[in-house]
């Protein structure tokens, strides 16, 4: 490619599609070039770079647009003018991070089998780019680089082209815009089949001064027509495209001459109302194919095209396809979202489930930011963003560049799962950009996952708990537990008694009785409840929780029976002060604290106990020291609530575990990640290489602790977690 020269870049800034750029943005460019001298190396020739710009012209693209499509293709200039262009317009920074990212598109699609997952590419192409409005950019590129291809090598050309059919004609279809999607298109047919274009296209010039002929008798005769019944209409001859004539012949199986559509006119009237009084016009004056009228007005194209499409057998008893629309269809068919950016088009479609729809509102969404930017509305665009561009589906990338489509929040576990159910019954780690990341990880788009497997099916129950978060996806879920529900029902029973015996340890609960919590979880006896645990249909964290609130129930129906408080002195009355966060019964102005033999924690079952001088005390109901001192005298025992209030509560937790690098650090990060803090820590090495940790820990209620037990216990190398007291 030769050296552009200054000459060039004054040629282009002449342009009229450069001169939509501020006189201040171009002296800028200028300046920058004859200074710094880094502006002597462009991405694509001048020719190439001014057509984007004139696309994007056609687009009504407004200025940011045009600054970033040509920073982006001057990388000299970028480095040395981009900071200043950005804080003029910070719109353009979105627009260059979006070019940008859009090249690991190009990589990855020049790294794979052309024609394969297309579609999971544009998907992931719509991910990466945050700012939406840079799509009419790259497709305005691309139409110039595909005008310009003939003059590149041949293996590039049709690298380039298989590019374009596979990206970007059908993303412009999928936004509507007519104009840039057939010529796209047929560039790309050239390219990629150069004889079979080159066969229709001579077909089409040796009938093409008949079929004009035909074409203006047409014209006249509906023009009278539609006279006698007062309506105005503007007909023309509908141009054909190659691309699609032999997409047509495909289908149909057809030669070229059986196709009906060859000859068409389009007829443009005021009004919707107009549309239809044409139709019957069209219908009257010659008969109607069977089964070939279309409205897309009443029922509009996913993308937003609206018309009607009807086939007639029309003079000398040829068939004749007749288009009907108004002006605004017209024009936003051929510009579709960039139509004056002024008919906001929420259309969905019956894309399918899941990634379909999460694409369509995408499609819809970026309609209605172009629709805005048009409009000058940018106030509040970047809020707007962050509100409704919640990406919905995850794009990671196999070892091959193929794209898998995944819920937000997906983990490797469940990229596995969607690969193949043996890949994820066979899960022993995963890579992710070439890093060993943990089983909890979240993937991101862009992201490409190896996944290291077992040579036997090994599925863990623990993949089911939704506290450790392994699993985002309900499919991959079902898969596990497909698995487990092979397994006989005593091992699915003993499965279930110790994980559910292992939670209600570490929530000091082991006593408790289940049979009551079975009920409320439609087992008809305890083995089921161990079976639900088992198969994941149930979390222990659920049951745990069940029993807390069946044991306040208890609790609160023997309150009614509490003896009165003694009176208290006035001015101890008047020294003490109610600890916040909690509830006595019947009593205010006590002092209140926690037990430091078992340290309640909110939502745990509670009860207190009036002490001599240190106010009312609160104990965990199944307290040991509690029932001791309850034993000895009754009368002091109080009922005690959780409030709403405190800023969190200390409890002492326990970590047994192997000896290993970097296992308080992974503890502590484990513990801010659950958003808890650690007040103290202690360590003890015993001789056969176990450490114990012991941590006092602020939490902000027993749900949060729970979850918390299980993910510290889930670490490696951590064999027991549990609270003491």
């Amino acid at each position: 490619m030769p050296r552009p020269s200054i000459d060039g870049l004054h040629a282009l800034l002449r342009d009229p599609a450069a001169s939509r750029l501020p006189a201040s943005l171009r002296e800028l460019l200028l300046q920058a070039w004859d200074a710094e001298g880094t502006g002597h190396q462009a991405s694509l020739p001048w020719p190439v770079i001014a057509d984007t710009l004139r696309n994007l012209v056609a687009l009504d693209a407004d200025e940011p647009a045009l600054a970033a499509a040509l920073l982006y293709d001057l990388p000299g200039l970028r480095a040395v003018v981009a900071a200043r262009v950005c804080a003029q317009w910070p719109a353009v920074t979105g627009l260059l991070d979006g070019q940008d990212a859009a090249d690991q598109v190009w990589a990855l699609h020049a790294g794979r089998e052309a024609g394969r997952n297309g579609e999971g590419l544009r998907r992931l192409l719509l991910a990466i780019i945050q700012d939406l409005r840079v799509v009419p950019v790259l497709l305005s590129r691309q139409l110039a680089r595909m005008r310009a291809a003939q003059d590149l090598p041949g293996e590039e050309q049709r690298a380039l082209a298989q590019l374009t059919r596979d990206i970007h004609a059908p993303l412009a279809n999928r936004l509507g815009i007519w104009q840039l999607k057939w010529e796209l298109e047929d560039l790309a047919f050239r390219a990629l089949e150069p004889d079979t274009y080159r066969r229709i296209a001579h077909e089409l010039d040796e009938s093409r001064a008949d079929r004009e002929r035909y074409i203006e008798s047409v014209k006249a005769q509906l023009g009278r027509a539609l006279a006698e019944h007062g309506l105005a209409a503007e007909i023309s001859g509908r141009p054909k495209h190659i691309y699609s004539i032999w997409r047509k012949m495909q289908k149909k199986q057809l030669p070229l001459d059986k196709l009906y559509d060859l000859r068409a006119v389009r007829v443009m009237v005021a009004d919707v109302a107009a549309c239809y009084a044409a139709l019957g016009v069209v219908h009257s004056l010659w008969v109607p194919v069977p089964g070939e009228f279309d409205d897309y007005i009443a029922r509009p194209k996913p993308n937003g095209y609206s018309s009607l499409h009807t086939a007639v057998v029309g003079p000398e008893g040829r068939t004749l396809e007749v288009q009907i629309r108004t002006r605004e269809m017209h024009e936003q068919a051929e510009l579709g979202v960039a139509a004056h950016w002024r008919y906001k088009e929420t259309g969905g479609s019956a894309a399918g489930k899941g990634a379909g729809r999460a694409f369509e509102r995408k499609i819809a969404w970026m309609r209605q930011l172009l629709e805005q930017a048009s409009e000058n509305r940018d106030e509040g665009l970047a809020a707007a963003l962050d509100a409704e561009l919640v990406e919905e589906r995850v794009y990671a990338l196999t070892p091959k560049g193929e794209v898998i489509d995944l819920p937000r929040g997906s983990t490797p576990l469940d990229f596995a799962y969607h690969v193949h159910t043996m890949v994820g019954h066979r899960y022993r780690g995963a890579k992710v950009n070439g890093r060993i990341v943990p089983l909890g990880y979240r993937l991101r788009s862009g992201d490409k996952v190896e996944i290291l497997t077992g040579k036997e099916p090994d599925p863990k129950r623990d993949w089911l708990l939704p506290a450790n978060g392994y699993l985002a996806s309900g499919r991959s879920r079902d898969k596990v537990r497909a698995w487990f529900h092979k397994l006989d029902r005593s091992r699915n029973v003993q499965a279930g008694r110790e994980m559910l015996e292992r939670e209600l340890k570490r929530l000091g609960l082991q006593s408790a009785d289940l049979a009551p919590v079975a009920k409320k979880f439609h087992a008809e006896t305890v083995d089921d409840l161990y079976i639900q645990v088992a198969l994941g249909d149930v979390g222990p964290h659920q049951i745990g929780r069940a029993l807390h609130e069946l044991e306040r129930a208890a609790e609160a129906a023997a309150s009614q029976a509490a003896p009165a408080l003694p009176p208290r002195p006035a001015s101890r009355q008047a020294r003490a002060r109610p600890r916040p966060g909690f509830t006595v019964e019947g009593v205010g102005n006590l002092l209140v604290q926690l037990a430091r033999c078992c340290q309640p924690v909110p939502g745990e079952p509670i009860t207190g106990y009036l002490t001599r001088s240190r106010g009312v005390t609160v104990h965990r109901a199944e307290c040991a020291s509690f029932a001791r001192l309850a034993a000895a005298q009754p009368q002091r025992v109080l009922p005690v609530e959780w409030g709403s209030g405190g800023s969190g509560y200390e409890v002492d937790v326990a970590v047994r575990a192997v000896d290993r690098k970097w296992l308080l650090k992974d503890v502590t990060t484990l513990i801010a990640q659950e958003d808890a803090h650690v007040a103290d820590i202690r360590s003890d090495l015993h001789a056969d290489g176990r450490l114990q940790l012991r941590l006092r820990l602020r939490v902000n209620d027993y749900g949060q602790l729970a979850t918390l037990l299980g993910k510290l216990d889930a670490l490696p190398g951590v064999e027991r977690a549990w609270r003491l007291g």
